[in-house]
């Protein structure tokens, strides 16, 4: 059994049109937190002893979860007083993890990667590292690697500009370690996987070894990925445990006009709601001449306020019903969560 660490310390600066001061990782994505999906796909998968690094508002995040008996696993937690980076967090944990592997996870992704599969490589080379790889058309955000034909990485870039892009290959911040490779981590100071300790191994010949995953994943780092999630999720490129609630959504009864239906959003302040909902859609390339109006491939989406009373109509169109009524649910679970 290999353990797990949960980087969930995020603020989630970016995300924050559709956050506020919600811990990025408590984003809620189809009904649960987006780490609530990933400690189920970590049971899921095998991992179920898991230990969560947090900082910005920690209480909350324990308060969920507590003990992680409700959710079939363990967890524990570290808080950092002062940002220690993505490696020094997780060393942080090394009373937690000991002299076994583990996997390190951000919370704040979507993800459903079979990774017992990244385990089972790890054990295979012996590598210092073991990265979960992911292939994307428009990597310009993510950092790069370069493998060899063997699988192993001989070279990163971190966040390109086009013209030093070599590779469609991005490290997804999935990784299996070896205590070994913790080893070089400096403790109590702020420390970066991907900017110092991946270069160091690599000077010091140490295998980093990558595997290249099937299934889904997303760095929910802006209100444009987030809605894509959510969307890739209802379509079923994304395999997620949705929440009893918004299972429900296609056919639960909600406050309808009975002229237009949709979905009825109360609010203290119209202007102020759609304020907020005009941000976080903007880059979806929304229009805004009548309402907000976002178009996807199968759907139409209207959002605007009502002129009878303080509250905002959602309404979707699409030609599959039960799609429609699950995405103007997540819209309106989103405008709820603004708490205006």
């Amino acid at each position: 059994m290999v353990k797990a660490v949960i980087m969930a310390g995020g603020q989630g600066t970016r995300l924050k049109a559709v956050s506020g001061d919600t811990p990025k990782p408590m984003v809620s994505l189809l009904g649960r937190p987006m780490l609530e999906h990933i400690v189920f796909l970590l049971k899921e998968e095998g991992f179920e002893d898991i230990c969560i690094t947090l900082r910005y508002r920690a209480q909350e995040i324990k308060d969920y979860f507590g003990s992680g008996r409700k959710f079939g696993v363990s967890i524990e937690y570290r808080t950092e007083d002062t940002p220690l980076g993505t490696a020094g967090g997780v060393k942080n944990c090394r009373d937690f993890y000991g002299d076994e592997d583990f996997l390190v996870i951000s919370g704040d992704a979507a993800c459903d990667f079979r990774l017992s599969s990244l385990a089972a490589r790890h054990r295979k080379e012996g590598a210092a590292i073991t990265m979960a790889l992911h292939k994307n058309p428009n990597p310009l955000s993510y950092g790069l690697t370069v493998t060899d034909e063997r699988g192993f990485v001989r070279s990163f870039i971190e966040k390109p500009d086009w013209p030093r892009v070599v590779s469609d290959t991005v490290n997804t911040g999935i990784y299996v370690v070896s205590p070994r490779a913790m080893e070089l981590v400096p403790e109590d100071r702020e420390y970066d996987f991907a900017k110092e300790l991946f270069p160091l191994l690599l000077k010091k010949g140490e295998k980093i070894a990558g595997l290249v995953m099937d299934g889904y994943w997303c760095d929910v780092g802006s209100p444009l990925s987030y809605y894509r999630c959510c969307v890739d999720a209802l379509e079923g490129r994304l395999r997620l445990k949705m929440g009893d609630e918004f299972s429900r959504a296609a056919g639960m009864h909600t406050e309808q006009e009975p002229d237009e239906g949709g979905l009825i959003c109360s609010c203290r302040s119209r202007a102020a709601l759609m304020a907020a909902l005009s941000q976080a859609f903007l880059e979806l390339g929304a229009d805004y001449s009548d309402g907000i109006r976002v178009q996807g491939a199968n759907y139409h989406m209207h959002i605007a306020p009502l002129a009878s009373r303080s509250a905002v109509r959602i309404k979707v169109d699409s030609p599959d019903a039960e799609f429609a009524g699950r995405l103007a649910f997540s819209a309106k679970e989103l405008a709820d969560a603004f708490g205006l």
